[in-house]
Protein backbone atom coordinates (compact mmCIF):
# COMPACT_ATOMS: atom_id res chain seq x y z
CA UNK A 1 0.00 0.00 0.00
CA UNK A 2 1.45 3.43 -0.79
CA UNK A 3 0.10 6.78 0.63
CA UNK A 4 2.55 10.00 -0.26
CA UNK A 5 1.90 12.75 2.24
CA UNK A 6 3.43 15.14 -0.74
CA UNK A 7 1.78 18.24 -1.29
CA UNK A 8 2.10 21.66 -2.82
CA UNK A 9 0.44 24.99 -1.76
CA UNK A 10 0.73 26.75 -5.44
CA UNK A 11 -1.91 24.17 -6.46
CA UNK A 12 -2.74 26.37 -9.58
CA UNK A 13 1.02 26.11 -10.62
CA UNK A 14 0.57 22.24 -11.12
CA UNK A 15 -0.73 22.39 -15.10
CA UNK A 16 2.52 24.67 -15.63
CA UNK A 17 5.00 22.31 -13.90
CA UNK A 18 4.10 19.37 -15.94
CA UNK A 19 3.65 21.46 -19.33
CA UNK A 20 7.19 22.25 -18.57
CA UNK A 21 7.98 18.80 -18.14
CA UNK A 22 6.08 17.83 -21.00
CA UNK A 23 7.52 20.53 -23.93
CA UNK A 24 10.55 20.50 -22.44
CA UNK A 25 13.86 19.08 -22.87
CA UNK A 26 14.62 16.75 -20.29
CA UNK A 27 17.37 17.83 -17.89
CA UNK A 28 19.88 15.69 -16.15
CA UNK A 29 18.77 16.43 -12.57
CA UNK A 30 15.70 18.93 -11.18
CA UNK A 31 16.90 21.02 -8.77
CA UNK A 32 15.46 24.36 -6.72
CA UNK A 33 17.61 26.05 -9.38
CA UNK A 34 16.08 24.70 -12.39
CA UNK A 35 12.79 25.12 -11.09
CA UNK A 36 13.98 29.01 -10.62
CA UNK A 37 15.05 28.92 -14.33
CA UNK A 38 11.81 27.62 -14.97
CA UNK A 39 10.01 30.24 -13.59
CA UNK A 40 8.97 28.77 -10.42
CA UNK A 41 10.86 30.91 -8.01
CA UNK A 42 8.96 30.84 -5.34
CA UNK A 43 9.81 29.25 -1.84
CA UNK A 44 7.04 27.73 -1.70
CA UNK A 45 7.20 26.17 -5.44
CA UNK A 46 10.49 23.76 -3.78
CA UNK A 47 7.47 21.28 -2.62
CA UNK A 48 7.16 20.53 -6.12
CA UNK A 49 10.95 18.43 -5.76
CA UNK A 50 9.48 15.62 -3.10
CA UNK A 51 6.03 15.81 -5.42
CA UNK A 52 7.82 14.76 -8.41
CA UNK A 53 9.69 12.31 -6.53
CA UNK A 54 6.67 10.59 -4.73
CA UNK A 55 5.27 10.17 -8.49
CA UNK A 56 8.35 8.68 -9.39
CA UNK A 57 8.75 11.70 -11.88
CA UNK A 58 12.40 11.42 -10.26
CA UNK A 59 14.90 9.36 -8.37
CA UNK A 60 15.52 10.09 -4.92
CA UNK A 61 18.68 12.43 -6.57
CA UNK A 62 16.65 14.30 -8.66
CA UNK A 63 17.54 12.48 -11.79
CA UNK A 64 14.04 12.38 -14.00
CA UNK A 65 13.24 8.44 -14.52
CA UNK A 66 11.80 6.68 -17.20
CA UNK A 67 8.34 7.90 -16.19
CA UNK A 68 9.12 11.39 -16.88
CA UNK A 69 10.60 10.95 -20.24
CA UNK A 70 7.67 8.73 -21.25
CA UNK A 71 5.35 11.58 -19.61
CA UNK A 72 7.08 13.80 -22.54
CA UNK A 73 5.35 11.93 -25.27
CA UNK A 74 1.82 13.75 -25.63
CA UNK A 75 -0.36 10.76 -26.18
CA UNK A 76 0.89 9.02 -23.48
CA UNK A 77 1.24 12.24 -20.96
CA UNK A 78 -2.43 11.36 -19.22
CA UNK A 79 -2.22 7.35 -18.92
CA UNK A 80 1.64 7.96 -17.16
CA UNK A 81 -0.16 10.41 -14.69
CA UNK A 82 -2.79 8.11 -13.89
CA UNK A 83 -0.11 5.29 -13.57
CA UNK A 84 1.95 7.93 -11.43
CA UNK A 85 -1.25 8.42 -9.42
CA UNK A 86 -1.87 5.05 -8.70
CA UNK A 87 1.34 4.51 -7.75
CA UNK A 88 1.73 6.90 -4.81
CA UNK A 89 -2.15 7.78 -4.17
CA UNK A 90 -2.77 3.82 -4.34
CA UNK A 91 -4.69 3.60 -1.07
CA UNK A 92 -6.91 6.61 -2.27
CA UNK A 93 -7.77 3.98 -5.43
CA UNK A 94 -9.07 1.43 -2.72
CA UNK A 95 -11.80 4.22 -1.90
CA UNK A 96 -13.27 4.77 -5.02
CA UNK A 97 -11.83 3.60 -8.47
CA UNK A 98 -12.38 7.08 -10.32
CA UNK A 99 -12.38 9.66 -7.81
CA UNK A 100 -14.88 12.27 -8.03
CA UNK A 101 -15.49 15.69 -6.35
CA UNK A 102 -18.29 13.79 -4.11
CA UNK A 103 -15.62 11.64 -2.65
CA UNK A 104 -13.23 14.68 -1.41
CA UNK A 105 -14.75 14.26 2.37
CA UNK A 106 -13.77 10.60 2.22
CA UNK A 107 -10.27 11.15 0.49
CA UNK A 108 -9.08 14.01 3.10
CA UNK A 109 -10.20 11.80 5.84
CA UNK A 110 -8.09 8.63 4.54
CA UNK A 111 -5.05 11.81 4.34
CA UNK A 112 -5.45 12.68 7.90
CA UNK A 113 -5.90 9.28 9.79
CA UNK A 114 -2.91 7.44 7.87
CA UNK A 115 -0.81 10.82 7.81
CA UNK A 116 -2.02 11.73 11.20
CA UNK A 117 -2.34 15.30 9.72
CA UNK A 118 -4.28 18.28 10.95
CA UNK A 119 -7.82 19.11 9.30
CA UNK A 120 -5.51 21.99 7.04
CA UNK A 121 -3.08 19.90 5.62
CA UNK A 122 -4.70 16.97 4.80
CA UNK A 123 -7.23 19.73 2.91
CA UNK A 124 -4.35 20.43 0.93
CA UNK A 125 -3.05 17.03 0.32
CA UNK A 126 -6.25 16.06 -0.80
CA UNK A 127 -6.31 19.47 -3.10
CA UNK A 128 -2.89 18.47 -4.62
CA UNK A 129 -4.29 15.28 -5.39
CA UNK A 130 -7.08 16.68 -6.99
CA UNK A 131 -5.41 18.66 -9.16
CA UNK A 132 -3.13 16.10 -10.34
CA UNK A 133 -6.33 14.01 -10.89
CA UNK A 134 -7.53 16.64 -13.74
CA UNK A 135 -3.93 15.06 -15.84
CA UNK A 136 -4.33 12.21 -15.47
CA UNK A 137 -6.43 9.69 -17.97
CA UNK A 138 -7.70 6.54 -15.50
CA UNK A 139 -9.70 5.34 -18.59
CA UNK A 140 -6.40 4.64 -20.94
CA UNK A 141 -4.79 3.50 -17.82
CA UNK A 142 -7.29 0.72 -17.07
CA UNK A 143 -6.87 -0.10 -20.55
CA UNK A 144 -3.01 -0.46 -20.47
CA UNK A 145 -3.01 -2.14 -17.47
CA UNK A 146 -6.07 -4.30 -18.74
CA UNK A 147 -3.97 -5.49 -22.32
CA UNK A 148 -0.93 -6.14 -20.87
CA UNK A 149 -1.84 -8.86 -17.99
CA UNK A 150 -4.24 -10.34 -20.69
CA UNK A 151 -0.04 -11.42 -22.32
CA UNK A 152 -0.03 -13.23 -19.14
CA UNK A 153 -0.66 -17.51 -19.03
CA UNK A 154 -1.32 -19.91 -16.56
CA UNK A 155 -1.27 -23.50 -16.64
CA UNK A 156 -2.60 -25.49 -14.10
CA UNK A 157 -0.52 -29.24 -14.06
CA UNK A 158 -1.23 -31.98 -11.66
CA UNK A 159 1.38 -34.59 -10.89
CA UNK A 160 1.46 -37.62 -8.40
CA UNK A 161 2.99 -37.04 -5.73
CA UNK A 162 3.52 -38.06 -2.25
CA UNK A 163 0.89 -37.84 0.21
CA UNK A 164 0.77 -34.34 2.01
CA UNK A 165 -2.33 -34.85 3.83
CA UNK A 166 -4.79 -37.20 4.16
CA UNK A 167 -7.55 -35.31 2.87
CA UNK A 168 -5.96 -35.02 -0.59
CA UNK A 169 -6.71 -38.72 -1.43
CA UNK A 170 -8.88 -39.95 -4.17
CA UNK A 171 -11.24 -42.46 -3.93
CA UNK A 172 -9.23 -45.00 -5.32
CA UNK A 173 -7.23 -43.63 -2.47
CA UNK A 174 -4.06 -42.75 -4.83
CA UNK A 175 -2.02 -39.76 -2.68
CA UNK A 176 -1.69 -36.64 -5.37
CA UNK A 177 -1.20 -32.50 -5.05
CA UNK A 178 -1.84 -29.95 -7.36
CA UNK A 179 1.15 -28.16 -8.65
CA UNK A 180 0.77 -24.57 -10.29
CA UNK A 181 3.62 -23.65 -13.46
CA UNK A 182 3.10 -20.10 -13.91
CA UNK A 183 4.48 -19.14 -17.45
CA UNK A 184 4.76 -14.94 -18.06
CA UNK A 185 5.34 -13.68 -21.58
CA UNK A 186 6.72 -10.36 -21.63
CA UNK A 187 6.14 -8.44 -24.56
CA UNK A 188 9.14 -6.82 -26.18
CA UNK A 189 8.48 -3.20 -25.44
CA UNK A 190 10.71 -0.02 -23.51
CA UNK A 191 7.87 0.98 -21.79
CA UNK A 192 8.79 -0.12 -18.43
CA UNK A 193 4.86 1.12 -17.18
CA UNK A 194 3.62 -2.03 -19.03
CA UNK A 195 5.82 -4.18 -16.88
CA UNK A 196 4.44 -2.32 -13.83
CA UNK A 197 1.10 -3.19 -14.87
CA UNK A 198 2.09 -6.57 -15.10
CA UNK A 199 3.61 -7.52 -12.33
CA UNK A 200 1.03 -5.22 -10.45
CA UNK A 201 -1.84 -7.74 -11.92
CA UNK A 202 -0.06 -10.40 -11.06
CA UNK A 203 0.58 -9.16 -7.47
CA UNK A 204 -3.34 -8.63 -6.81
CA UNK A 205 -4.52 -11.83 -8.98
CA UNK A 206 -1.95 -14.33 -7.52
CA UNK A 207 0.16 -13.40 -5.15
CA UNK A 208 -2.40 -11.82 -2.84
CA UNK A 209 -4.60 -14.32 -0.89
Amino acid sequence: MALTSAYVLPTNRIPDVFQQIRDGQAPDRVTQQLLKDWGFTSKNDRAFLPLLKALRFLSPDGKPTQRYHDYRDHSRSKSVMADALRDAYEDLFLIKSKPSESDREAIEGKLKSFHNASDNVAALQAKTFYELLKLADLEASNVKAQAASERITVSDEATPDSPIEADFKNTNGISTSLHYNIQIHLPATKDVEVYNAIFKSLREHLLEP
